[in-house]
């Protein structure tokens, strides 16, 4: 199966922090991108994986994390448009 993203919107760095290492263990998914909004209070993660691992990854950290996410989720077939915004994004952190 292809590329599939997850994504969790948290309120805090910390909290993000939390949320992605609970995804990472959770479920075999890498960090595509991340981006801090308001001078860090909202941070959005991006995940990349299979579309099973990716929903894992975006169900536990829902549940478990230390803060309850503002939003979440999943494409599970991104679009080429999708892709290359979530590229643009991952590459201004290189």
């Amino acid at each position: 199966m292809g590329k599939s993203y997850g994504f969790i919107e948290i309120t805090g760095v910390t909290a993000a922090m939390d949320a992605l290492d609970l995804m990472c263990k959770a479920a075999d998914v890498e960090l595509a991108t991340w981006e801090r909004k308001l001078g860090g209070r909202l941070v959005t993660l991006v995940v990349q994986g299979d579309v099973v691992a990716v929903t894992e990854a975006v169900e536990t950290a829902s549940a478990n994390a230390i803060k309850k996410p503002a939003a979440s989720g999943i494409i599970a077939s991104p679009h080429e448009e999708i892709v290359r915004l979530v590229q643009m994004s991952a590459s201004r952190f290189r």
